[in-house]
């Protein structure tokens, strides 16, 4: 695996990400395969993620307070790459921005942010490489909800289900529940803006 890599579920025209909300979000959304009601927020950053292990290190396999439920958003890959193409990292990366003021002023005008954090494994383990979160600012959030989503899946059922066979031992069964994600390929654009180079 390269350090920094793309790994998602994704077809020809669509790429799943994945979201955890508590049931007062989560269930008007699966029902309307958009978010829909309060206290869904226009006026701050959410975060989206591809990696399914990296969303159940997150949440703790949905068992963190107002992450019960574990959705599948399958997103446009158009929307997604005009996202990664306008991202801005986090922290200035040497050999990405030219100083410390650049990224400064990139940070201060993007809608879009992007994180590098450890991937995981089905045990919660840090791996060596790296795992995707790009943050959608509240700017494009309105964009993200009624154009970008393709569909919303309630994935909590197969969460609980890969978490109990965790629970028990079962990690070979539990691995074949996992969703399949391969190698998303981005231009070499994407590369150099998100210093995946």
């Amino acid at each position: 695996m390269k350090q920094y890599e793309i790994r998602a579920d994704y077809d020809r025209d669509t790429i799943v990400v994945y979201q955890a909300y508590r049931k007062e979000i989560a269930l008007p959304a699966i029902r309307d395969k958009k978010f829909s009601s309060p206290p869904f927020s226009y006026t701050r950053m959410t975060w989206i993620k591809p990696s399914f292990l990296w969303m159940m290190e997150r949440s703790g396999y949905g068992r963190k307070s107002g992450q019960e439920y574990i959705l599948a958003i399958r997103i446009k890959r158009s929307a997604w790459e005009k996202a990664l193409s306008q991202a801005v990292l986090t922290h200035p990366q040497e050999g990405v921005y030219t100083s410390g003021e650049e990224w400064k002023e990139k940070m201060e005008n993007t809608t879009v942010n992007v994180q590098w954090d450890p991937e995981r494994n089905l045990r919660g383990g840090k791996l060596e490489y790296r795992s995707i979160q790009v943050g959608i600012s509240r700017h494009l959030i309105k964009e993200y909800n009624e154009e970008w989503i393709v569909d919303i899946q309630d994935y909590t059922p197969l969460t609980n289900k890969i978490y109990d066979l965790r629970m028990q031992g079962g990690h070979d069964k539990a691995k074949e529940l996992l969703p399949k994600e391969k190698v998303y390929p981005v231009s070499e654009e994407i590369k150099r803006n998100l210093g995946m180079d």
